[in-house]
């Protein structure tokens, strides 16, 4: 391996790690220490999209999600919190995946498999760890969201490396 691909390698570890302890930050705050309601409250006052959000209405882990159950706030916060797991988890597949890239490149299942269960194994401890900390609900569901998000992630990295790839088989 030559050290440039090493040095990408170091990065791409580095990220995870900073991920990892970005979510252990988080994962440690109660409820009300991440809220972003007050935010929304000042932000949002208007209440954009209430109509189109008052119409939608779904349940997850067994609670129902909506305006009328909810109101408007929380509503949206849970959209922005759930959209942060999963956007979080696709970035950590991305750089698990570039991180593992030099041991599985010839083997995609490999590159798709590892990356995906490793970011499934620490949403699963993610979530345990949240449910040591005061306020905070370990939820097997918010684990699914995760490694879907890492899984999309991984999928979409490893689609662009095999058009890469192809594109320069051909030039060559």
């Amino acid at each position: 391996m030559d050290n440039s691909l090493k040095t990408k390698q170091k990065w791409f570890w580095g990220l995870v790690v900073a991920i990892e302890a970005i979510l252990f930050y988080s994962s440690s705050m109660t409820y009300k220490e991440q809220t972003s309601v007050p935010f929304l409250e000042k932000y949002l006052a208007g209440k954009p999209f209430y109509s189109a959000l008052s119409k939608i209405g779904f349940t997850y882990s067994g609670k129902y999600q909506s305006v009328e159950n909810d109101g408007y706030f929380k509503f949206v916060e849970f959209f922005i919190r759930k959209g942060a797991h999963f956007g979080i988890y696709l970035l950590l597949g991305v750089f698990l995946c570039l991180a593992l890239y030099t041991y599985f490149k010839k083997n995609f299942i490999l590159m798709i498999f590892i990356p995906w269960m490793t970011a499934t194994g620490l949403a699963a401890f993610d979530e345990f760890h949240q449910g040591l900390t005061c306020g905070r609900t370990p939820l097997v569901e918010d684990v699914v969201l995760d490694s879907t998000g890492a899984l999309v992630g991984i999928l979409i990295l490893v689609l662009v490396l095999y058009l890469i790839r192809q594109h320069e088989s051909k030039n060559n």
